[in-house]
């Protein structure tokens, strides 16, 4: 990607942008500044495919009706190490930021807890809810349906899955935490749609068309479908996770999946949860966390295979892009940039630069 279509942005910048569009569009400033900075964090691990770069399709959804904009989010059930939340159609980012603070109050009592969703909305890049419970010498797992199917089961050919991601965040000592945060397909659904935005091609891999031919065009995505990790395996592992956040809460699965990315209007009752593990249950926390040093130095010093040059753990990238864009700003495509001044423009908002 060419660098003369790049502009770096600050974080404060976008975080700003993104408060003012939605209070704009109908979200109370409180619950505005919170999806705020959770978008926020998205650019700035990286995850370009979650953060503003949604925001488009957040304001058309809440304008059409698609997303309750003040959504009175409660827990429909209860027990000691477990919730089950109601979002109201609220913003997935509020849904889940509620999720996990009850998750961690539990886990505080009771060493563990499993907190799901019903009735919320795509929320972003899995990793800043796992990471959550962090704070708390806590683990943090978390996993959500996605917001559209793109997978059909496998050998089949009708999309009954969608890429279901999970992650799980470690605490360490001195090291970054370790954070897997991963789609059950080869590529997240967000990066095809970021690909198109830039007028790039994807990489064979990632999809393939209705005769299984490599698919590279992303205009044609919706001609072909997302590939599972690992075939079968993928196939199964979303299959389990798409039940245990979406079936188990009363949330959609399968055929019931409305696509968030196409259909505006109608109430997608997007289904996630959170499991905190609280480390002090388990182990003696100090101990815990210099054995997870010891696991990264482990791994570091591996012999390398011909063809790499080091060996690195899940969040160790996200770890490194976070302390580069904070100082020097976030990367956007001049393409995201006209998208976004067409949001300034309709909502009669400051445009970002």
């Amino acid at each position: 990607m060419s660098q003369d279509n790049l502009n770096l942005v600050s974080a404060e910048k976008i975080n700003s942008f993104i408060y003012n569009a939605l209070v704009k569009a109908g979200l109370t400033s409180d619950n505005a500044a919170s999806v705020a900075e959770l978008m926020t964090e998205s650019d700035v691990i990286g995850g370009d495919a979650h953060g503003i770069f949604r925001l488009p399709s957040y304001v058309k959804r809440i304008i059409a009706g698609g997303i309750n904009p003040t959504p009175n989010i409660t827990i429909s059930k209860e027990r000691d190490a477990m919730a089950l939340i109601d979002g109201d159609n609220g913003m997935g980012h509020l849904v889940m930021k509620k999720a996990a603070e009850i998750a961690i109050e539990k886990a505080k009592k009771n060493g563990v807890a499993w907190v799901g969703a019903n009735s919320s909305n795509h929320a972003g890049p899995a990793s800043i809810y796992a990471k959550m419970p962090l704070k708390h010498n806590m683990i943090g797992i978390y996993v959500a349906v996605g917001s559209a199917n793109h997978v059909p089961p496998w050998g089949g050919t009708e999309m009954l899955l969608s890429t279901n991601p999970i992650a799980i965040a470690i605490p360490s000592k001195a090291m970054p935490p370790i954070i897997l945060d991963m789609a059950t397909t080869v590529a997240a659904y967000g990066k095809v749609k970021e690909k198109l935005q830039r007028g790039e091609e994807m990489p064979e891999g990632w999809m393939i068309d209705k005769e299984g031919k490599p698919l590279t065009d992303p205009s044609k995505s919706g001609e072909g479908f997302l590939l599972p990790i690992g075939g079968p395996k993928g196939y199964g592992l979303a299959l389990m996770l798409g039940i245990l956040a979406g079936t188990l809460n009363g949330a959609a699965f399968g055929k019931n999946v409305v696509d968030f990315n196409a259909d505006v209007t109608s109430f997608t009752n997007t289904g996630q949860f959170i499991i905190a593990i609280d480390i002090e249950a388990f182990s003696d926390v100090d101990v815990f966390k210099g054995n997870i040093d010891t696991v990264w130095k482990q791994m570091k010093a591996s012999p390398l295979l011909p063809g790499f040059d080091e060996i690195r753990l899940p969040g160790e990238r996200s770890d490194k892009v976070a302390k580069e864009r904070r100082a020097n700003g976030i990367p956007m495509h001049e393409n995201l940039k006209a998208a976004l001044d067409g949001v300034a423009d309709n909502l009669g908002i400051d445009r970002i630069l």
